[in-house]
């Protein structure tokens, strides 16, 4: 029987793991040939099942592959949790050009400061560090820029099927378009799905933290 096998692939996996890479697992396993249709109609029975309101968490597609999470309804008391034991923070600044990154990829380090109004090494550095952005290329300007996107664990971490999904935003033009103020979020918010307003309501400003969330000097500034 496949579904307890394929429950237990996906519940191990420590990120969203695709159809491709269960067949492959099962084959080996089983060392029998499986169809992709068979494996993706016994996902269908498990999400069914776990759709049901006897489970506070369902198997969701994002990423590109298929993940565990917990039910909206249950993202309060999560989020609440994930406060309360989280230690990191992503500043505000950081948060401002990832959401640059996410609606301009691949976009220079010129650009994202253009938009800002200010320097953004800082914020670009801890973007790497949390393997939310990668550097995707260089551009074909004078000096060849590095150009930064957002990575697959920027999806996982956002609730996101592709970059399709993200919110429907204006372009940023021109001052007037310039992000603008809302509460800072707590990196810990990433760890569970906020849905399609998750980028909407990342778009603060406001003063830099260390990654203890203690303030420290803004070299944006």
């Amino acid at each position: 029987m496949l579904s307890p096998h394929i429950e237990s692939l996906i519940f191990s996996a420590d990120r969203p793991i695709s159809l491709d890479d269960i067949q492959e697992c099962l084959e080996s396993t089983f060392e029998t040939q499986l169809s992709p249709e068979e494996v993706e109609q016994v996902i269908r029975d498990l999400q069914e099942r776990y759709n049901s309101g006897d489970y506070s968490f369902e198997i969701v597609e994002i990423a590109g592959g298929y993940q565990f999470m917990t039910k909206p309804a249950f993202h309060a008391a999560v989020h609440t949790y994930l406060r309360q034991t989280a230690r990191k923070r992503l500043s505000a600044a950081a948060l401002e050009t990832l959401s640059i990154i996410a609606y301009r990829q691949p976009v220079p380090k010129s650009e994202m400061e253009a938009i800002r109004g200010v320097n953004c090494d800082y914020s670009i550095q801890k973007l790497l560090e949390k393997e939310l952005v990668v550097i995707s290329g260089r551009g074909e300007t004078v000096g060849k820029p590095l150009l930064y996107s957002t990575s697959e664990k920027f999806m996982d971490y956002f609730g996101l099927k592709s970059m399709d999904d993200l919110p429907k935003l204006k372009d940023f033009r021109s001052a007037e378009e310039e992000i603008g103020e809302a509460p800072a979020i707590d990196e810990a918010q990433l760890s569970f799905p906020l849905g399609q307003r998750a980028v909407a309501e990342v778009l603060p400003s406001g003063q830099q933290t260390d990654t203890d969330g203690v303030a420290i000097a803004n070299e944006e500034e």
